[in-house]
């Protein structure tokens, strides 16, 4: 409690500083997010599968996987992302779209695929959670 206090202390003594500290935060936070990628909705990602062609990307464990997936998707999960992005050399043209379970764990896949030149990358804002809420279809297996 007395950490809180001292922290108000400091914050009202300190008000610029607190304030460039903030400011900085934020501008850091959006940056990151820019660079993950733009996350679209289920909505956009279904009209880029079904109008572009769009790849999508599952980067869930296998097993996850397993338990339900988008049609048509392929599974490269997280952890073995870098060593197996080769894969997706032949789709580079294509607009690809990254999903991991809840929306969160996509971001460094996305960033790691811009890196290597792939320009039209997207992560699947909320995930399979997200792709499931909204009752679109998975397949098992």
């Amino acid at each position: 409690m007395q950490f809180l206090q001292h922290l108000i202390e400091f914050i009202g003594n300190h008000y610029w500083l607190a304030t460039a500290f903030l400011v900085v935060l934020a501008l850091l936070i959006i940056t990151e997010g820019r660079k993950a990628g733009k996350a679209i909705t289920t909505q956009q990602a279904t009209t880029l599968i079904n109008r572009e062609n769009a790849l999508v990307v599952d980067v869930r464990p296998k097993k996850d996987y397993a338990a339900g997936h988008i049609v048509d998707s392929i599974n490269i999960p997280q952890d073995s992302f870098a060593t197996r992005m080769a894969e997706l050399e032949k789709h580079k043209e294509r607009p690809i779209i990254l999903a991991c379970a809840n929306g969160q764990h996509s971001g460094p896949c996305s960033k790691q695929l811009k890196a290597a030149g792939y320009n039209q990358v997207s992560r699947l804002a909320n995930g399979i959670g997200g792709w499931r809420s909204d009752n679109l279809p998975l397949v098992k297996g």
